[in-house]
């Protein structure tokens, strides 16, 4: 059969470990033998990142710009730890993704990927809970401060006119660590419309949580232009529609989630956001079965998994042994770029293979074939077959042809 043809490239961004050799075999195997591959190729694997002085991020942030559509592989965020296993790196380079979503300004949108045979462990919950994660500012882009004697702090503002504004810390009796952390009402805004804007295209309740009781003007301002958004800009939409926006601080908003039935848009600022993710995504099944697009308010989409590099399967990977990674989620990436990239260039053809994509990977688990990692969370309703990594792949393709 001839290949689907692309117009515009996507961009295409590779990382590291056990998620850059699922990236080959999936592109292998799923990709080029259906679709004419078109990209401009950005390498963030840890290593050049560091020969480039980690300009090679910046530069992808910017194709991103210019294209509108990545798909991004998982890459790795050096510690401590990865400095010593990496004694070649100049830098504790900072996440290329903090550096991509500062550059786009954009908000990740996280869904669980729903198996018929995997049952959410939280039994209330029928249907998935989105997450919309603010991803400017906050913990990711901190200035960090250790002070080895006691002494004290000042949190002080010089504005462009000059004018200065400065609020006193606590004093402190004894070594401490300082974080200063900020946010734009800029970036506030674009995250509330994109949030107000996706829960109507979907047509689902958004409930928007953070701790205004203690960072009374910090989060104070998230829930101010929250409500002045949606006062100005969706709250007929909503009605229309019969969804309802919902606020509530993020304990009581916590312990809501676990009671509720599912079904809705929940919306974090950014570290509540990173971890309540993970939570949403163990609970319906695991990392590698939830899916991650970061969408910035001028029309840009980042694909990508939810998970990290897979580390522990690459040294088995690295010894020879054969691994059962799971490839879900980095299959959806790819998914859905093609997916949004043919709807964006008006090929329905392209758009309808990544859409078929998708939907094969899923029919391939729900039947019972699947990865070491979901045999032991399926309910029982299929004969489970587990597979290594290469078998799965090879049953997604058998699902396409």
């Amino acid at each position: 059969m001839p290949k689907i043809q692309m117009k515009t490239p996507l961009v295409e961004i590779d990382g590291d470990e056990m998620t850059r050799v699922l990236w080959s075999m999936i592109k292998d195997a799923l990709i080029t033998p259906f679709v004419e591959l078109k990209t401009e190729y950005y390498d963030l694997g840890l290593p050049h990142r560091n020969a480039t002085q980690d300009a090679v991020t910046l530069d992808a942030a910017a194709a991103i710009k210019k294209y509108g559509v990545s798909v991004k592989c998982a890459t790795i965020t050096p510690n401590a730890q990865r400095m010593r296993e990496f004694p070649e790196l100049t830098k504790m380079w900072r996440s290329p993704n903090v550096t991509i979503r500062a550059a786009l300004d954009g908000i990740v949108f996280r869904a669980p990927i729903v198996i018929a045979c995997i049952q959410p462990a939280v039994r209330s919950w029928r249907a998935p809970i989105i997450i919309a994660r603010h991803a400017y500012g906050d913990i990711y882009s901190a200035a960090e401060l250790y002070a080895d004697e006691p002494g004290e702090a000042k949190l002080v503002f010089t504005g462009d006119s000059g004018k200065t504004r400065e609020t006193p810390m606590p004093r402190v009796d004894s070594p401490s660590v300082w974080l200063g952390m900020h946010n734009k009402d800029s970036s506030i805004r674009g995250f509330a419309r994109a949030c107000f804007g996706y829960a109507a295209s979907e047509k689902l309740d958004l409930w928007f949580s953070a701790k205004d009781t203690i960072a009374s003007t910090y989060d104070g301002r998230f829930r101010d232009i929250f409500e002045e958004e949606y006062e100005t800009g969706f709250r007929d939409t909503f009605e229309k529609l019969g969804i309802t926006y919902f606020y509530t601080l993020i304990d009581d908003a916590a312990a809501r989630v676990m009671r509720s039935p599912g079904g809705f848009v929940w919306a974090l600022q950014n570290y509540e956001g990173d971890i309540f993710s993970d939570m949403i995504s163990s609970a319906f099944g695991t990392l590698a079965l939830m899916t991650s697009v970061l969408v910035s308010p001028d029309g840009c989409f980042a694909y990508e998994a939810a998970h990290g590099t897979v580390t522990k399967h690459f040294y088995k990977y690295l010894a020879g042994e054969e691994t059962s990674t799971n490839p879900t989620a980095t299959i959806f990436a790819w998914a859905g770029a093609l997916k949004k990239r043919g709807e964006l260039d008006g090929l329905d053809e392209l758009a309808a293979f990544g859409e078929k994509l998708g939907a094969a990977c899923v029919s391939v688990i729900s039947g019972g074939v699947m990865t070491r990692d979901l045999a032991p969370l399926t309910d029982g309703s299929v004969p489970v077959q587990t597979v290594n990594t290469r078998e799965f792949l090879d049953a997604v393709q058998a699902k396409l042809t």
